[in-house]
């Protein structure tokens, strides 16, 4: 028999966050919907009132609650938490840094980036200073299954070059975005499942380029789910998370875990070569 009652912890969460969503984040809502109105549609600029609902959040104690090396929380603990945060999906996710896509990124990250990695990247995601997204989506293949997906990064010296085409990547049209984790095929002879890597790609570099923030029946979404190119992009070896051919193994991590995540299960990082894994998610 399962117990489903709130620990002591998760109730004080529960409440302090209740009483944060009624006395901030409710009455916030007309000066984002006003400001998102003034601004039209194809803006994506955040509106100032998410800034100043992020800094209450952190005062608060009620910042990165998803994440257990963060808050400390199982999931037991956590899931009446995601369910308050839903009563306001414009808000109040980012106000406490749960917005997607930057969990699955951070936790991916959190699980397989190396310590330059994660100093240059994860640190700022976790304080809510830039934001990310995640390519993986393609228009020209079934990417649902990611044995098709047709975007290569080849190995050229230090660097790897980047040749593909993305869409429905969310999140790439904000302002605020700084990295992109991008999947792509960098072994087409090798097994079917090893063929594919992740790399870290700074949405400045020269040759990546957003095409467009694609409308969702007819309306914009403030982050943008975004059509993207990539012309011969070159990134350091170094930007590669985990092994070469980790793609899926990536992926099952980032994604498996979020559609787990009521079961309470762990998720553990293979290890790097000639590397123990330095971070493992236990609560979860």
């Amino acid at each position: 028999m399962v117990d489903f009652d709130m620990s002591a912890k998760g109730q004080d969460f529960h409440d302090r966050l209740s009483d944060f969503m009624t006395e901030h984040v409710f009455p916030a809502k007309a000066s984002h919907e006003e400001y998102r109105h003034a601004a039209g549609a194809d803006d994506h600029t955040v509106p100032p009132v998410v800034e100043e609902l992020k800094k209450l959040a952190k005062d608060r104690g009620l910042w990165n609650l998803f994440l257990p090396s963060e808050s400390g929380m199982t999931n037991l603990e956590y899931a009446p938490l995601a369910e308050l945060t839903g009563w306001s999906m414009e808000l109040a996710p980012e106000a406490t840094n749960y917005a997607a896509p930057d969990t699955g990124n951070m936790e991916t990250l959190h699980l397989f980036a190396t310590d330059e990695q994660s100093k240059q990247w994860l640190e700022p995601l976790l304080n809510g200073d830039i934001r990310s997204a995640f390519a993986m989506t393609e228009p020209a293949v079934a990417s649902s299954d990611a044995r098709n997906i047709d975007t290569t990064m080849l190995r050229a010296g230090g660097d790897y070059v980047i040749n593909g085409r993305k869409w429905w990547i969310s999140g790439a049209s904000d302002p605020r975005c700084k990295i992109l984790i991008v999947m792509g095929r960098t072994n087409p002879h090798a097994a079917s499942h090893q063929q594919q890597s992740m790399i870290l790609v700074p949405i400045g570099t020269p040759g990546v380029s957003v095409e467009r923030s694609l409308p969702v029946f007819g309306w914009q979404d403030q982050h943008g789910h975004c059509e993207m190119s990539f012309d011969n992009v070159r990134v350091p070896v170094a930007n590669l998370l985990g092994e070469e051919g980790g793609g899926f193994v990536i992926a099952q991590a980032r994604l498996g875990r979020r559609r787990c995540r009521s079961c309470g299960l762990g998720a553990r990082a293979p290890a790097r070569s000639n590397t123990s894994v330095r971070h493992t998610i236990t609560s979860r």
